[in-house]
């Protein structure tokens, strides 16, 4: 029994599947300092139209309450548009992850239009308000680029109540966990609007987990054990029943299933007797299936808890 067991009482199991998180690929206009797969420009691999089109196939099945795609930077996939009209078409409600400043990379100008014709909520990762921590965490200029988008989306009608739903994702800028998510996302609208007349919906706080390159920057500064312990002590048993692994599946680029994108950026597969690909989908065994865990874990119940969608707690 690893530490994340001991925590919770023993295994953990799914309870439903609500959502159907999609990653298109590792591709990435960015290489962030936080990126728990390591996503960058240097990356290769995306998701095929053929895979794409069995992953349409299984939604029409099992009809997931949300599709939720993500990568790398989706966009930089050539197949998602027809990906996400599929989807839309079908009726399927779908939500995109996007860094904004990959909608401003050469073939991609159009995704803005393309979402709002589609209705396809955005969740954009936007670290901070202030220019300076986003351009340290993500990239020189990236802050300005992603103010001129949310500016291009607003103008759409997203983020203001009319149906294109919104969302920003704040991240800690180093070993810490996020503040209170009701309270910063205040502080967000009105730094937002005061500053660029931006708005958005939500704010979603997410715990940077002890993966990729965030772990290998901890390790290199000796600050790993501190901060595992910190994950470990701030443990928070509310946080476990809304644990996005318990209520999701994931698949990767290459068509193959985890619990979460974190198992997937550990290459940890679902447990023994769980479908371990598209082709062995079995909805019955997903639902019924034991949760590969690990010390990782412990991010996603630290504090007010973490999950793809924010804080699980308050």
């Amino acid at each position: 029994m690893n530490s994340f067991d001991a925590k919770v009482g023993g295994p953990l199991h799914a309870a439903d599947l609500d959502i159907l998180q999609v990653n298109v690929g590792l591709r990435c206009n960015q290489a962030c300092i936080h990126c728990h797969l390591e996503c960058s420009p240097a990356r290769d691999e995306v998701m095929s139209a053929e895979t794409m089109h069995r992953i349409a196939g299984l939604a029409d099945a099992i009809r997931p309450k949300l599709v939720d795609i993500t990568g790398g930077a989706p966009e930089l996939n050539p197949n998602l548009r027809g990906f996400v009209a599929a989807l839309a078409d079908a009726g399927h409600t779908v939500q995109v992850r996007t860094n904004l400043s990959a909608m401003e990379e050469p073939g991609c100008g159009d995704y803005p239009e393309f979402f709002a014709e589609k209705g396809v909520g955005l969740v954009a990762s936007m670290p901070c308000y202030l220019e300076e921590n986003v351009d340290r965490m993500r990239g020189e200029h990236c802050y300005a680029s992603s103010i001129r988008m949310l500016k291009r989306l607003n103008g759409l009608g997203y983020g203001r109540g009319e149906g294109l739903t919104l969302d920003l994702v704040f991240n800690p800028g180093g070993p810490a966990l996020p503040p209170g998510q009701a309270c910063l996302e205040q502080d967000y609208k009105r730094e937002m609007a005061s500053r660029h007349g931006v708005v958005f919906d939500r704010l979603l706080t997410i715990t940077n987990l002890p993966i990729g390159r965030f772990m290998k920057t901890l390790k290199s500064e000796g600050g790993d054990a501190e901060y595992m312990h910190l994950l470990d002590s701030s443990f928070n048993p509310a946080t476990v029943s809304g644990l996005m692994c318990r209520h999701q599946v994931n698949v990767g680029w290459d068509g193959r299933l985890y619990d979460c994108d974190f198992n997937q950026a550990l290459g940890l597969p679902l447990a023994d007797g769980a479908p371990s690909s598209l082709d062995e989908f079995d909805l019955t065994a997903m639902v019924e299936r034991v949760i590969v865990t690990g010390p990782h874990c412990l991010g996603c119940t630290a504090g007010a808890g973490s999950s793809c969608g924010g804080a699980l707690d308050g």
